[in-house]
Order: C-alpha cells, then structure tokens, then sequence
C-alpha cells in the first residue's frame, strides 16, 4: 500500500490539464451531415451569391415602383396583370409600363419590375388590379446575394458547426467539408474482478460499469471512444494493451489508479513518461492522475463508480473538448435550499450529487462504489474545501447534469 501524498487542488489540477491537452491538427473530409457539431478546418468562402436572384419577400404582384406614384386608398391604379409566377418558375416575359404579375413569396421577380406591393392593398378585377399604395423601388424586394455575397468568407476555421450553420453550408450547395478530427480514446479496463456485462459473473466479480459510462462522456464530449479487452493487473500486458492502440490521442484507465499493491498505473505511467498529477484534492474520486507518454494523455481514473462518472465529467469531459477545439459546455445552475444538513472533509472539494423533490436539493450520495449515486441524481453541488459544513435550508448552486 503507497497512500496518495501529492495531492494537488482542483484548480492546480484544472491548469495543468488545460495546459497538457493541445487540440489536434488532425483533419478530415465529412459530408455536410457529418459535420455537425464538428470544427471547421480551414475558412468557407461563398462561391455563389445567396439568394442567386432577386426575389419576392411578399405574396403579391410585381411591378414598376415608378407606375404606383399616383396610386392613393381613394383613387387605386389600375395595372394589366400580364402572368402568374410561382417559386420554381422562370418569369416568361418582361413587365411594361402599365402591367403587372401575380407573384408568390420567394418566385423570381421578372425583367422590368423593381418592387412588389402586399396582396392585401390590392384589388383583383378579372385581367386587371387595383393598386392601392405607391411603392418605392426595391419594396418588398429581396435582392441577389442579399444574404451571402459571393467572395464573402461566411464562416472562419475553428466554427463550430451547429445546425444554423450547417444551413449555411446547404445554403451554398456544399457537400463536403473539412473539419477536426475527433479525440481518439482508449478505455482500458484492468483487474480480474470484472466481467463485460452479459458474461457469467464468477464469484467475487462484477461488471464492468465504468467503460461504458466513459465511452458515453467521451461519445457526448465528441471523441471516438473504443473500449479495450479487459487486461489483467500487470505491467507488460497493460503495456502491451497501450502499444495496440497506436492511433489514440488519450488512454482512460479505470481502476488501477489507487494505492493498492496491484495499482500500477502510476508506476506504468512514470515508466513511460511524466506524471504530470498523481491525485486530486476532491470528494469523490481523489486517486485520479495525468501523465504524458509522448505527445499522448493517460488519464487514470478511480475504480468506484461513482467516482470515475464524477471526475469523467469534471475532468475527461473537459479534455477531450479541448483536444477536439470543441467550446466549453455550459451546464444549467439554478439554486434550491438543501434538505438537510450535510458535512464535508475539510481539504477537499467535494462533489456532491442530489435530486431535486419539493423545491430542494436533497443528497443522494451513497458511496463511491454505487452507480446509483449518479443515476438517481439530477445534477450535483459543490462544496468548497475549505467548507466543512452546510445548514439544512441554506441555498446552493446545483448544476444539472
């Protein structure tokens, strides 16, 4: 047993994984599907105008501004309706002096015409149509490249991608794109009590919980998670596991980060780089580290599951989406008065999770080896470390998970 000595603070902690986890350079080529919520690698330059034609904003008819000067409420101009233009249409003629085309929202407005007055200040009488306003030119009128001009650089590398933009994309007939590759991440179990849920539990065993719940921050953070065989408590085989996954920016250990005699993820990662943290200064999930091998990240995380879900949010969550130059999640916080009284270990920022019944937050934390302690939460509070006590009643900052 090597009780963990070098703990270090959440926030010492924070800037050194902000600091290690460089965002990758790695590119790929995507359809325009795919690319959402991705980053986009190199700047978009319109290679057409947006709309490609003036069109009408306006159900109406189109017509010469200059010809609707006389028109008043009380004495409308008569025009000669001379087409119908429906969106998708070819106007077939050009507008004289005098004339007039029905047109829809969104048609193409016609050679001759300059503006487009409401069907509601008209009047319709068989071929012709009184006009009841004047118009000034461009009424009504949405002009070519109105939206985006060609030439224009309409989104800069490093946009990410959400679904407004990819209508950008659409808008501009793109079918392709380039965009940041995602985070690849090994998650390697270790220990021969786990089993992959579905096999027979021998006893003494347990399932695997924690790489499926990190393979699902990883999936919600946007990296490629891909779960390892599980690999026995020694050194060479969880070596040689490491080797086999060559392509991965990040390794994810789960269990073996502690300080038990068969623990050895610290010793690996001192053998294969630097360990850049051994441990957290946090509640739960305080034998949790990050170390470098090359230009790769091993992050070690706590067996319990409770506390590997914890700090997979608090720290894996936030790696991978600066490896992946992916913005910061911003999770919802709202206050509640806490339903009980709730002691803390003085020294160590505790997270704690808690569900909100009757207008409150009431803790659910079991212990660090129960899943349920997550999955009955509604999100968690924060307790500072050097806060040792919160009174029944006292308001705090739940952020919702």
């Amino acid at each position: 047993m090597r009780p963990l000595k070098e703990l270090i603070s959440l926030g010492e902690a924070r800037g050194i994984w902000e600091a290690a986890a460089k965002p990758l350079r790695r590119t790929e080529t995507v359809s325009t599907l795919q690319a959402l919520h991705r980053i986009l690698a190199q700047p978009l330059e319109a290679q057409l105008d947006v709309p490609g034609f003036a069109r009408s904003a306006m159900d109406g008819y189109a017509l010469r501004s200059s010809d609707s000067l006389p028109a008043e409420k009380n004495r409308p101009l008569r025009l000669r309706c001379v087409e119908r233009i429906y969106t998708g249409q070819v106007p077939q003629r050009p507008i004289r002096p005098g004339e007039c085309a029905e047109i829809a929202t969104g048609a193409i407005l016609p050679e001759g015409a300059d503006a487009v007055i409401m069907v509601e200040q008209t009047e319709a009488e068989g071929d012709e149509v009184l006009i009841y306003q004047a118009l000034v030119p461009r009424a009504n009128v949405i002009q070519r490249g109105a939206d985006i001009a060609m030439g224009t650089v309409v989104l800069q590398e490093g946009a990410f991608i959400n679904p407004s933009r990819l209508g950008v994309l659409c808008a501009l007939g793109v079918q392709q794109v380039t965009v940041y590759d995602r985070p690849r991440v090994a998650i390697i179990p270790t220990g021969g009590e786990v089993v992959r849920p579905g096999e027979e539990l021998q006893r003494g065993q347990v399932y695997d919980i924690n790489s499926y719940t990190l393979a699902s921050i990883v999936l919600e953070a946007g990296g490629e998670p891909f779960i390892h065989p599980i690999v026995e408590d020694h050194q060479e085989k969880i070596i040689a596991a490491m080797e086999s996954c060559q392509e991965t920016d990040l390794f994810v250990f789960s269990g073996g980060s502690s300080v038990g005699t068969r623990d050895l993820i610290l010793d690996i990662c001192t053998r294969l780089g630097e360990v850049l943290f051994p441990g957290i200064a946090v509640k739960p999930g305080k034998p949790t580290l990050l170390s470098t091998w090359g230009e790769k990240l091993i992050l070690g995380m706590p067996g319990n599951p409770t506390s590997c879900l914890s700090n997979a949010y608090m720290i894996l969550m936030p790696v991978i989406r600066r490896l992946g130059r992916l913005p910061e999640v911003h999770r919802q916080v709202a206050h509640y008065p806490l339903s009980r009284r709730q002691p803390s270990t003085l020294g160590r920022h505790e997270f704690l999770t808690v569900r909100i019944a009757n207008g409150e937050a009431m803790p659910v934390f079991k212990s660090s080896g129960d899943i349920t302690s997550m999955s009955l939460a509604d999100g968690y509070i924060e307790i500072a470390a050097n806060v040792d006590l919160i009174e029944k009643g006292e308001r705090v900052a739940v952020t919702f998970l």
